[in-house]
């Protein structure tokens, strides 16, 4: 529609941390599309305070009060965060002021059956609001796509032939012509890879990665790549007048 505004903001911000712990400050970049429950965990590393005992107020650039971020449900970017916003973690479990003399503190060890029946836990806390491995659905979405994936590129690199001539195509990079090498899966990474003699010195090797040999060629002349990025046909063996004075 004629007139119109749209409004593009960034999905990472850059905040401020303060906490009731210290007097330093510091800064952090996080995705607006995490929930506060998400962000409070992340905090308990930075922080140190139980991610169950922490209350959040958000100031903005020039330090004045916001608001609360008390829904841990909601999307940080649903609040009026913006770059340079200070977010301020009250710790309300009392334990990081028994602790400012490190030498003071006995070493304590529990177990693992232990530690899971704690209600005041990071785990207790991910658990309670499905972050990250306990979010049961969203680790099977991910299995699935994987395992999508994996049989995308098995596909792709069961339609390369050995010693075709190819061209090859990843974003970000000029185009390359060579001869296809070695397709397989490999030490050094999982999944599916295509091992290209380049025509030009564009490679990164000689066909040898981390002490293991796939192929052989010229040192700079070789290089591996995802099956997606390879497309196989007749193309010509440029002739770069190497041989000529």
């Amino acid at each position: 529609m004629d007139g119109e505004v749209v409004v593009v903001t960034n999905p990472i911000v850059k905040v401020r941390l303060t906490t009731s712990i210290s007097q330093f400050e510091i800064q952090r970049k996080f995705s607006k599309g995490i929930s506060i429950a998400e962000l409070k965990v992340k905090l308990e590393m930075v922080v140190g305070a139980p991610a169950s005992c922490m209350d959040l107020e958000l100031f903005s650039a020039s330090d004045k009060f916001l608001q609360k971020l008390d829904d841990n449900d909601a999307l940080l970017g649903s609040y009026s965060v913006d770059d340079d916003c200070r977010i301020h973690v009250t710790d309300r479990s009392g334990q990081m002021a028994e602790l400012t003399d490190v030498s003071k503190v006995d070493r304590f060890e529990m177990s693992d059956d232990a530690y899971d029946k704690r209600t005041d836990s990071a785990r207790s806390f991910m658990k309670k609001h499905r972050i990250g491995q306990y979010n049961e659905e969203e680790l099977a979405k991910k299995k699935a796509g994987l395992a999508a994936r994996m049989e995308e590129q098995k596909a792709a690199s069961d339609a390369i032939p050995v010693g075709s001539r190819c061209k090859v195509q990843v974003p970000g990079q000029p185009t390359k012509l060579g001869t296809v090498m070695y397709v397989g899966t490999t030490d050094f990474k999982p999944g599916y890879w295509v091992g290209v003699k380049y025509d030009e010195p564009l490679g990164k090797h000689n066909g040898t990665v981390e002490g293991k040999q796939y192929f052989e060629c010229e040192n700079k002349y070789g290089g591996f790549v995802k099956p997606l990025s390879v497309t196989v046909g007749d193309f010509a063996e440029e002739d770069y007048g190497l041989d000529e004075m």
